[in-house]
């Protein structure tokens, strides 16, 4: 986990204390990531840092994409609109959004759901709001469920992919665009780990840099 929370459930192990024992410095956190979710993460080593990187993130001025390897063919391009509630305890719903991209389709020859294969994409996704889960329950909104995902996904292709040796959620935060404190854009890219290119590969696409798009 990246910080302690009410999620938390008694860890004690956090991403954020790490990097201050490790760096022997202050570190302020900008935003977070899910625990299953891997890629950039942006930090700031002052208050004042942390403020202007902070009143960006709110601003809509950081823009963040993910690939997100999902069931299903979606379209190739598209904007899930679908409020969201907060997560446990907070239980009004907000205005959500996500913009998506689909990069590549493959098929395992497995059949599910009556269908003699079972299909699946890598979709470049573009939350427009900051959401609990936003990405992986506006996939399951539209019935094409981030895999790996064991609260929101779909079990029987999860276990495809684990039967498969992929045992982690597949969604990463490839890239964090952001106003720099200094002046000018800082653009900043993080290509997939070993299982999710291992996951990638099982349809042989490639470990290509998606588009700016």
């Amino acid at each position: 986990m990246v910080h302690d929370s009410a999620l938390a459930r008694g860890e004690t192990d956090f991403a954020a204390d790490r990097l201050r024992q490790q760096l022997g410095r202050p570190v302020f956190l900008i935003h977070r990531l899910d625990r299953a979710t891997s890629g950039c993460l942006l930090l700031a080593f002052d208050r004042d840092a942390a403020s202007f990187l902070g009143k960006a993130l709110m601003g809509n001025e950081v823009r963040k994409d993910y690939l997100a390897l999902c069931r299903g063919w979606p379209d190739e391009i598209g904007l899930i609109d679908h409020p969201l509630d907060g997560g446990p305890g907070k239980p009004q719903k907000k205005s959500a959004q996500t913009q998506f991209w689909r990069l590549a389709c493959g098929e395992l020859q497995e059949a599910c759901a009556g269908f003699p294969t079972s299909r699946f994409a890598l979709l470049q996704c573009r939350p427009l709001t900051g959401r609990f889960r936003q990405i992986r329950r506006h996939l399951k909104h539209i019935d094409h469920h981030l895999i790996g995902d064991t609260s929101h996904g779909d079990g029987r292709r999860n276990r495809m992919f684990r039967m498969r040796g992929v045992h982690r959620m597949l969604l990463h935060a490839w890239r964090l665009q952001f106003p720099h404190p200094e002046g000018g854009t800082l653009s900043v890219r993080a290509g997939p780990d070993p299982e999710f290119a291992k996951a990638m590969a099982l349809f042989g696409w490639s470990l290509a840099v998606p588009q700016d798009l």
